[in-house]
């Protein structure tokens, strides 16, 4: 398929302006677009760990959820030189590489959606407030403590860190995979029996607490989704694709 026809799909359905809200970096990371792209590697990140299979697999696009090159090309390989390293491989490999972030995380099928179709959600909508935020409805209202388990669960994940300050019982939950808990008080305004996303920093915790609410942090690794998501997003563009996908992050260990 046509590199161009493929892309202008994708930011149909992913379009680079939801993830200006964010200064984020989406788009083209690192090396430089083929005219055609049959072969296809999907991960959530592209690191030295993928790196075997990229070169095994041959693809002529490797997309990935987070940004492989997060800030300017100049500062981060000036600072970081195991990717500066990866870097000069791919450029002896001739590899490119290509990311849908927090525009996958905001557009209609993508990251959050997933994560809500995953807990089976109902009347699914998005906070107006934050694009990304999912709010939806059980099926049936959960013990929160029930609810934790099963949302570990659906996830996938080992462990997951409950805050249980407010209702004791769960129907209406809002989402945001990653690294989303800064917007707990957007949930909290939705009405959300529960807030679910991860990465929360002390202070949110402590905020968290003292207005009483409830908060489920979720493991990043979550994001996971993005790798069958996005492989069926491309089947459904152009079944004729070869797409690899490589899901090789692990969470740590619990001692």
């Amino acid at each position: 398929m046509e590199t161009k026809k493929l892309l202008s799909k994708l930011s149909k359905l992913f379009p680079k302006r939801f993830a200006a809200l964010y200064h984020d970096r989406v788009g083209l990371m690192y090396g430089k677009l083929p005219k055609e792209v049959n072969k296809v590697l999907l991960c959530l990140d592209f690191d030295d760990e993928v790196l075997p299979f990229a070169i095994e697999f041959k693809p002529d696009l490797i997309i990935t959820h987070h940004p492989f090159i997060y800030g300017t090309k100049a500062k981060v390989l000036k600072d970081d030189e195991v990717k500066k390293n990866l870097c000069d491989k791919l450029d002896n490999l001739g590899f490119t590489v290509y990311s849908y972030h927090t525009n996958f995380d905001a557009g209609k099928g993508g990251m959050n959606d997933a994560l809500a179709e995953a807990l089976g959600l109902l009347d699914v909508y998005a906070s107006s407030d934050d694009v990304c935020m999912r709010i939806g409805y059980l099926n049936k209202e959960m013990d929160i403590k029930d609810f934790a388990k099963y949302a570990k669960e659906k996830f996938g994940v080992s462990y997951s860190l409950l805050i249980n300050k407010g209702n004791n019982v769960v129907k209406k939950v809002g989402i945001i995979g990653g690294g989303g808990s800064h917007s707990w008080k957007i949930a909290l305004k939705e009405g959300c029996d529960i807030y679910i996303s991860g990465d929360a920093p002390h202070h949110v915790r402590r905020s968290i607490n003292l207005y009483k609410f409830n908060y489920l942090d979720m493991p990043h690794e979550i994001e996971k989704i993005f790798i069958p998501t996005m492989n069926k997003i491309l089947k459904n563009i152009d079944s004729n694709l070869e797409i690899l996908t490589i899901d090789h992050e692990k969470l740590p260990e619990v001692i």
